[in-house]
């Protein structure tokens, strides 16, 4: 079958949708900061730890393996299905509506994470933690499946030169909504005796703000016609596979700039996310810090990181997107050796939430709208499917390796170090993309951008 006739539109800018397609970012967030971040691992790692291990698949787990593991696992299985999804998006008119019932899906599922408790009827202890870590992979799977739609919208309303800006615009609100939502639950595990019970209102409450938020971009953010159509004889799955292979096959040759971009993406993104995922647990098995005291911690990382998004947003418009990138790589591996040899008191950890905070959000923030411009404008679903298997807190490779780390040496000190290795070779990686030419190469038009 021949290629896709491909269709070209201008940008059609609207503030109100840029306003709600943020919002979606304030809806997830809740999932990222309560589920993924503070309270999820602690949480099966406890009831895990009273029964002495996880118990899988003919397979024992130690307590603080089981949720990386599940990290793991669940982006595993995005690695093929979500260059696919974004694929059959390109070629249909489906992509909010496609955004939006992921978005429900990972939403309940979150949701029914309030009935993983050791004493659920049919089920004991372990029985417990094991359905918890499958809700997870499901919220987790589902919540990347929508992430890679939500993204595909960035080139659909923001112009080249704006994009730096509105996509730092929605992490910030992100952080701000995740924030907020966290706070909640903080309030909750402070006021109640149940800690147990507070723990599961606060996994729900993440799951009802998710859905509930996400009202605003299903109200708001508008769908436009696909930017190719289908060939005759075709459907969305074949087709779909064919371009997957086809950019497989050709992104070398006709992208080489966005390729190495990608790579290292995904390798410094690997070392974000791992210490995204693993730094409740390591607080709380090295320092002995207690859920009250991280829920503290991520709300002001929360809170600081709105303001790291917005500064580095303005960095990037003074030294472009990728150089406010090689600068929070430096931090993030300043930030790693400072956690391995310097950390032992909970003020300590404090401080280090600080700089995690400015640079969470600005990395990430700009890690997007600076891909959004490598990428050929009919291809963006697909090429954000690539992107989003590194993305908040579902790399693989990260989570694994320090769950390999602790499995073999008990220790979550000596694990964390081996993070280091991302940011140093995704950092390297990165410094000789040529951005000007991976614009041009991919159709953009560099003019307006600070490269």
């Amino acid at each position: 079958m021949g290629d896709a006739v491909a269709v070209h539109r201008p940008v059609d800018t609207n503030r109100r949708e840029i306003w709600s397609w943020a919002m979606y970012d304030w809806a997830n967030s809740a999932f990222s900061t309560i589920v993924v971040t503070t309270l999820l691992g602690p949480y099966l790692s406890s009831l895990a730890q009273d029964v002495g291990g996880v118990h899988f698949l003919g397979i024992f787990f130690e307590p603080d393996a089981f949720f990386p593991t599940m990290v793991s696992l669940s982006v595993i299985l995005q690695v093929f299905f979500l260059p696919l999804l974004g694929a059959i998006a390109d070629y249909s008119a489906l992509k909010k509506r496609l955004m939006l019932t992921f978005a429900f899906v990972g939403a309940t599922a979150t949701l029914l994470l309030f009935f993983v408790d050791a004493n659920l009827p049919f089920l004991d202890a372990n029985g417990a933690v094991v359905l918890g870590g499958l809700l997870f992979v499901i919220a987790n799977l589902t919540f990347g499946a929508a992430i890679v739609l939500y993204n595909a919208f960035l080139p659909d309303i923001a112009e080249p030169k704006d994009r730096d800006r509105v996509s730092s615009f929605g992490w910030a609100m992100g952080y701000l909504g995740g924030g907020i939502a966290l706070a909640i639950a903080l309030g909750l595990f402070t006021l109640m005796e149940d800690k147990g019970l507070a723990v599961r209102i606060g996994l729900a409450l993440a799951g009802a703000w998710w859905l509930l938020f996400s009202a605003f971009p299903a109200r708001y953010l508008r769908q436009r016609p696909p930017l190719k159509q289908l060939p005759p004889g075709e459907n969305y799955l074949t087709q779909g596979v064919k371009q997957i292979t086809r950019t497989l096959k050709t992104i070398y040759r006709d992208y080489p700039e966005t390729l190495k971009y990608l790579i290292a993406y995904l390798i410094y993104n690997d070392g974000i996310q791992t210490v995204i995922v693993v730094a409740t647990l390591f607080a709380a098995t090295e320092l002995g810090a207690g859920a009250d005291v991280l829920m503290i911690l991520i709300l002001m990382i929360q809170f600081m990181a709105f303001f790291g998004a917005l500064i580095f947003g303005k960095l990037a418009e003074r030294i472009g997107a990728k150089k406010s990138i090689i600068l929070s790589l430096i931090i993030w591996a300043g930030i790693v050796i400072y956690a391995y040899a310097l950390l032992y008191e909970i003020w300590q950890l404090f401080l280090l939430g600080v700089f995690v905070a400015l640079v969470m959000g600005g990395s990430q923030a700009l890690s997007r709208s600076l891909y959004s411009q490598l990428i050929p404008r009919k291809n963006e679903s697909e090429f954000f499917g690539f992107y989003e298997i590194s993305e908040r807190g579902t790399s693989w490779i990260g989570p694994a390796l320090f769950a390999a780390a602790v499995q073999f040496t008990g220790s979550s000190r000596l694990a964390i170090l081996s993070v280091i290795v991302f940011f140093v070779v995704g950092l390297l990686l990165l410094i000789p993309v040529n951005v000007r030419k991976a614009m041009l190469d991919a159709g953009n038009d560099p003019t307006g951008v600070v490269l």
